[in-house]
């Protein structure tokens, strides 16, 4: 029988949110009407400001004007520095920045819905909380069908799947639909993405800023994404492939930033958590080939043997990566049985396989066919 953090954990209830940044967020006030339910968060303002927001709310739904993004910001950015934070509401990368900090310190309740053209949509529940100075709770949880709940508690991420037995692994975040480096390591981004600050917009009834993200050398998806002014929180996401056709989504449906959100976790027990597997990562490998062809930024950061699941054959595998994507290239023996170019999509998926009579070459990735193609064909040998 599973054990998830259903089992583990008696939630309590939350109730409306009070904000803890009260300059920066009546500052916000100001700049647009925003409208919240019950289980959004609570924005507290004079009555002489939400008259003014009213002259304004006529243009809510539309990106403003480059002057007027410049004077959103400069008011924005002096709510922030008066805070004691560093910030520049012109720095698409600062506004990342913003995100990682507030995703690792708030303690927040956030459902949002992955969409897949095709696909049924998947909602999902994420919560995260700081209990005390030195423990860090994080919950990631599928709502439809068996679902699976992730909990990870400091640097141990327990992993609770349907038809598997439970298992802790180390970890410092749980792996998600949301791409890690987005929410934890966006700097590390920027010799493989240019970030364009595109303007302010409306998504989910709160005002927000869009940042548009675009591979350097255009060999990869791009991304649209969202974040709360008032809080600096991820709301969308868009991924759309080279011809601008949307890929996948995730849209927040709700936001709850409040300290109570840590009583959730009040019940749960470490002990009775799934003890951390032991995994024996094999030798690295050194392989006599190299790819000729990498989207800027990516790299090797693996190389060792595989046996194919499917075939049971020996391959040789490599894993690529520029922090936002992974690539895995797997070479073995040419079997006779494909003659002729796999090409195959599964949404932003691609799978790639070729070969010249002698090797097989298979490039897997979320990455465009293109360059799956030319990264396949850019094998060398190295002497």
């Amino acid at each position: 029988m599973i054990i998830g953090v259903k089992d583990v954990i008696t939630r309590a209830s939350i109730g409306n949110v009070l904000c803890k940044r009260g300059l920066l967020l009546i500052i916000l006030g100001m700049l647009a009407s925003i409208s919240f339910s019950s289980s959004a968060v609570t924005i507290l303002t004079a009555q002489e400001q939400v008259n003014q927001q009213a002259q304004e709310t006529k243009k809510e739904n539309k990106i403003l004007s480059s002057e007027t993004q410049q004077a959103v910001a400069r008011e924005i950015a002096q709510g922030v520095l008066n805070g004691g934070e560093t910030f520049d509401p012109l720095s698409a990368i600062s506004w990342l920045t913003r995100l990682s900090r507030q995703t690792s310190s708030l303690n927040y309740e956030i459902s949002f819905v992955l969409n897949i053209p095709g696909k049924d949509a998947q909602p999902f529940l994420w919560r995260h909380a700081k209990v005390d100075e030195s423990t860090q709770i994080e919950q990631l949880s599928l709502l439809n069908g068996p679902g699976f709940e992730n909990i990870r508690v400091n640097g141990v991420v327990s992993v609770f799947q349907p038809g598997y037995p439970a298992y802790s692994m180390y970890g410092s975040a749980i792996d998600g639909p949301i791409p890690y480096a987005l929410l934890h390591e966006p700097d590390k981004l920027l010799k493989s993405y240019q970030f364009l600050l595109v303007g302010r917009n409306r998504i989910s009834g709160r005002s927000a800023q869009q940042i548009r993200i675009t591979s350097t050398d255009k060999t990869r998806y791009g991304y649209n994404l969202w974040l709360d002014e008032a809080t600096g929180m991820l709301l969308k996401l868009n991924m759309h492939g080279l011809d601008g056709k949307l890929l996948q989504q995730i849209q927040v449906t709700q936001l709850r930033i409040d300290d109570r959100v840590a009583d959730a976790f009040s019940q749960l027990q470490q002990e009775n958590l799934p003890r951390v597997i032991n995994v024996v990562n094999p030798p690295q490998r050194k392989h006599k080939w190299k790819l000729a062809f990498l989207p800027v930024g990516m790299k090797a950061i693996k190389q060792d043997i595989h046996q194919l699941a499917i075939t049971g054959q020996v391959a040789e595998y490599s894993l690529f990566s520029d922090g936002l994507v992974n690539v895995s290239v797997y070479i073995q023996a040419a079997t006779g049985v494909f003659q002729n170019d796999v090409n195959l999509n599964n949404g932003a998926n691609t799978v790639h396989s070729r070969t010249d009579g002698k090797v097989q070459v298979t490039v897997v990735g979320d990455i465009p066919l293109v360059t799956a193609q030319l990264m396949a064909k850019s094998i060398e040998v190295i002497n």
